[in-house]
């Protein structure tokens, strides 16, 4: 029985081993396709939050009209 033991020591390492393997070796390209439309959609948000403000108001009017209310005139 201790013979039988040890043999079955080994037989379980290699099933467990080509288990691993197997799972190791699996096809990973679907969740990358995934994981890259989530950066392309968050690229795209981030270009539009950046590019609103910039479009409406440039830091230099905003500067100048925060001068012209608090003086009442003209800064420039």
């Amino acid at each position: 029985m201790a013979a039988l033991a040890w043999l079955l020591i080994p037989l379980f390492a290699v099933v467990g081993a080509a288990i691993w393997g197997s799972w190791a070796s699996r096809n990973k390209t679907i969740g990358d396709v995934a994981e890259l439309a989530g950066y392309a959609r968050f690229r795209d948000a981030m270009e539009r939050s950046h590019a609103t403000p910039a479009a409406s108001d440039s830091p230099s009017s905003t500067t100048t009209s925060a001068a012209t209310a608090a003086t009442g005139s003209p800064s420039s």
